[in-house]
């Protein structure tokens, strides 16, 4: 088997077991439209900027949603994220790998308000800096895994470092919005967090 299709598959088994789970736990309606709309929220919002090379503002999304309400959350915003954007800019192999890449972005964020649990500018800013480069760290993965023949060290430095403006202008993106909007968003849905009195899954 092709060691592209071959990680798919374990990508695809994993998340299946992960949303399994998910479902049998104890959750309330009011949690499944929370995520949903979250997600509603951070996957739609990378379709107007789909034209501008690598500038979007779904991880900025995700990762306020992780801070916000938890790893748990944080992750499966996320990845319900990416199959909400891919609905309308199409699904393919790199579906999965999205969904693993923002679902750990959703989680670090969620980790993350452990350590930082009053929200400060420039850490977060820095924070979504660097999972800009870290979400296409992952997809540059995928890339060398599926399509890159050799798989030598080689070519593998030469994959992360062919992409490296395109990932210099995510982690940009991350940084602006984190800096310009991060504190204030962060605000709203905790007011919103407090009215629900959602329940926190660590």
């Amino acid at each position: 088997m092709n060691i592209g299709l071959f990680s798919i598959c374990i990508l695809l088994v994993g998340l299946f077991l992960i949303f399994f789970s998910y479902e049998k736990s104890d959750i309330s309606i009011k949690e499944i439209s929370l995520i949903s709309t979250l997600a509603a929220v951070a996957g739609i919002s990378r379709i107007p900027f789909a034209a501008i090379p690598n500038v979007q503002p779904t991880t900025f999304f995700v990762l306020l949603s992780g801070y916000v309400f938890g790893p748990v959350y944080g992750f499966m915003v996320g990845a319900v994220a990416s199959l909400v954007s891919n609905s309308f800019l199409g699904h393919g192999p790199w579906t999965p790998w999205q969904m693993i890449a923002w679902g750990a972005a959703g989680i670090s964020a969620g980790l993350l308000k452990k350590a930082l649990p009053k929200p400060k500018r420039i850490p977060l800013s820095i924070f979504a800096f660097c999972w800009g480069f870290l979400f296409d760290y992952i997809m540059n993965l995928w890339q060398w895994i599926a399509f890159i023949y050799p798989h030598t060290l080689s070519t593998f430095i030469a994959v992360y470092a062919a992409s490296f403006y395109f990932d210099l202008m995510h982690a940009l993106c991350n940084f602006i919005l984190t800096y310009l909007f991060g504190k204030n968003l962060i605000n709203v849905l905790s007011r919103f967090r407090d009215k629900i009195h959602y329940t926190e899954i660590s």
